[in-house]
Order: structure tokens, then C-alpha cells, then sequence
């Protein structure tokens, strides 16, 4: 029941994405293009460290042992929400809403108290997130070069989750400020996406990846493309002991993101993922 559930909540907004141009309806929203090519992880991780290969780039996470490593879709949903904000209001300085329940419902979240509770889950991982750095590092064979980036999402972040009720105005008082390095990357190269195909795909990591990647793919893509699953593994799930198990995570999820995604095109074959020449899913002027 809950699969259907889920299947129909799927569909119900990639019916209202057609219907309407995410510009149009206000939905317009930004990835960073750093976090596309090499994606956080999406379950939990033991240790403080984790690594994510996209051919020549390799993406590593380094967190506090007292916070530990962000995963999931949360971290997620929060990235895209810095990015488009940062694009929006052209500042690193980002104010979080008046209220806990306000900015939970820019990510497409229902405030819920508890332990296993939407608050204390987007607690947990915004400290995770703003507290990791993130070291990119890129080595190309042919020419022997390489280099390394080290950067952190945000200079500081102060999060005020005690107020008396998550829907009281004024007594959150929230804030990031950026670090320079990452508004600067993502302000420079934006990738757009639909704000509401990330709300429909939050309930998981892999879904909001897969759909981030081949519209980012479809950005630039001059001819089809055959990538092996063993790569794909490498980018996307290199939790998988096996490539086939890989695969077949990766097909159920890329069946959601193709509702809310129609124009992607994709085929599927034994030995990778055939990637066409497509529209991106945001279309016409950016910004």
C-alpha cells in the first residue's frame, strides 16, 4: 500500500510539472554542479571519511567524529535549498525563514517531534552537513596533472532548534553564511532544476541523484552515451557488494524520476546505461 502510495504522489506532480513551466510557477531551483558529479552517501556510513569517483574526479567527505558523516535525502533537499537561495538573493549570507515549520515546508517537510521525528532528522544533518569538508580532487591520466580543493559549505551556521513551537514567528532566528568558495562554484555553474520533481522525489536519495544528474547531463550531452554500471556503481552507490544488485536499485528509482522527467532519454541494456541527447528539464531563460 505504501509503494502505491508513493507511486501516485509520483505521478500527481509530474502531471502538475507538465501542466506548468517551473519558472512560471515559481519553482525554479539550483544544484551544485560539484555535488551532481559525485553524490553524498545515502545511508549511513561508519567512519568519518567517505569517497565518491566520477571518472577523473573523486569527491571526499571528511566530518567530525562528535557529528559524524551527512546521508540521505536531507542533506539533499538542504543543498538545494542553499543553491537556489544563494542564486536568488545573490548573498552567502542566508536567513532560514522566520520559523522551524516555515523553512520545513520550503523543503517539502511536515515538522514531526520525537526521535526518529522530521526535526530532529534535519537537525542531525544540517550539523553534518555545514560541518564536513569536502576535498575535490581531480587527476587526469593522460596529462599527469592533478589538483585538490579543500572547501567547506558554509563559513558558519547557527540553528536555533528550541523554540517554544516550530510555527512561532521570530524565535528561530536561523542563519548560514557561505563559504566564498562554494557560493562562488555555485553561482558560476549552476545546475537548474524543478523544485517540485525534488519535494515529489525527497522520499529518496538516489531518485533526487539520478534526476539532478541527467538533467545535468542533458544540459550539455551532444551524443549518446553508454555508461557501464560498474561507473555508474562507483558514482552512485558504492554501498553495492555486487553491480547487479547496484543495477537494479538504480532502474527502480530511475522509473520515478522518468514521471517527473519525461523528455530524459534513457535505455537501459545489460552492460550500462544508454544516455541520449535530451532538453534539460528546466528550459528557456535561467535566472
Amino acid at each position: 500500500m505504501e509503494h502505491h502510495t508513493n507511486m501516485d504522489r509520483i505521478i500527481s506532480h509530474a502531471l502538475a510539472i507538465e501542466q506548468e513551466a517551473a519558472q512560471e510557477a515559481g519553482a525554479l531551483g539550483f544544484m551544485a554542479r560539484a555535488m551532481i558529479q559525485a553524490t553524498l552517501p545515502h545511508k549511513k556510513v561508519a567512519g568519518n571519511t567517505f569517497e565518491r569517483t566520477n571518472g577523473n574526479y573523486t569527491l571526499t567527505i571528511i566530518a567530525s567524529p562528535k557529528i559524524g558523516l551527512p546521508y540521505g535525502a536531507m542533506p539533499r533537499l538542504l543543498l538545494s535549498w542553499v543553491t537556489t537561495e544563494a542564486i536568488r538573493t545573490k548573498s552567502r549570507d542566508l536567513v532560514l525563514g522566520d520559523s522551524l515549520s516555515g523553512f520545513m515546508r520550503e523543503l517539502g517537510l511536515v515538522p514531526t517531534g520525537g526521535r526518529w521525528g522530521s526535526i530532529t532528522t534535519l537537525k542531525n544533518q544540517s550539523e553534518r552537513l555545514f560541518g564536513s569538508v569536502f576535498q575535490a580532487y581531480y587527476k587526469n591520466t593522460d596529462t599527469k596533472e592533478s589538483a585538490i580543493l579543500n572547501k567547506t559549505i558554509a563559513d558558519a551556521a547557527h540553528f536555533w532548534w528550541d523554540a517554544p513551537s516550530p510555527d512561532q514567528i521570530g524565535m528561530w532566528n536561523s542563519n548560514i553564511k557561505l563559504s566564498e568558495q562554494f557560493f562562488d562554484e555555485v553561482t558560476s555553474h549552476p545546475v537548474p532544476i524543478d523544485m517540485r520533481a525534488i519535494k515529489a522525489l525527497k522520499g529518496s536519495a538516489m531518485a533526487l541523484d539520478i534526476y539532478c544528474w541527467l538533467t545535468y547531463r542533458s544540459s550539455y550531452l551532444k551524443k549518446q552515451t553508454e555508461i557501464p554500471w560498474g561507473l555508474l556503481a562507483l558514482q552512485f552507490g558504492s554501498a553495492y557488494n555486487r553491480t547487479d544488485n547496484f543495477k537494479a536499485a538504480f532502474v527502480k528509482e530511475l522509473r520515478k524520476v522518468l514521471f517527473i522527467y519525461p523528455d530524459a532519454r534513457v535505455d537501459v541494456t545489460a552492460k550500462g546505461l544508454i544516455v541520449k541527447p535530451a532538453p534539460p528539464h528546466i528550459k528557456g531563460r535561467l535566472v
